[in-house]
């Protein structure tokens, strides 16, 4: 049979090993709880960006009907140009011809 210094010391082992493991523990849940604060950083990241996105598309999306308009006017603006460079053109050749 073991002696008593035998049996704290496999006492005081077993405790220790149990600390080593309570201390083992205690560092994974930590480690868990950083995880869990970046997991949820990284999803409000995740939906600011989503919004901004968003925000963008409806943007964009005006741009393009803005250009559309701007698009018609400017070619109604160069087709009367061109008409009145034509009829001045016309003015011109007109008068030197009669003169």
């Amino acid at each position: 049979m073991a002696t008593a210094q035998e049996q704290r010391a496999e006492q005081s082992s077993r405790l220790d090993r149990i600390e080593t493991k309570i201390d083992q523990m205690s560092e994974a849940i930590i480690a868990l709880a950083r995880a869990e604060e970046k997991i949820g950083t990284l999803t409000q990241f995740g939906k600011q960006q989503s919004q901004q996105i968003l925000t963008l598309i409806n943007r964009v999306d005006r741009l393009e009907e803005l250009v559309r308009a701007n698009a018609s006017t400017v070619s109604i603006i160069n087709k009367i140009f061109w008409v009145v460079i034509a009829a001045s053109a016309t003015g011109i050749t007109g008068m030197l011809f009669i003169n």
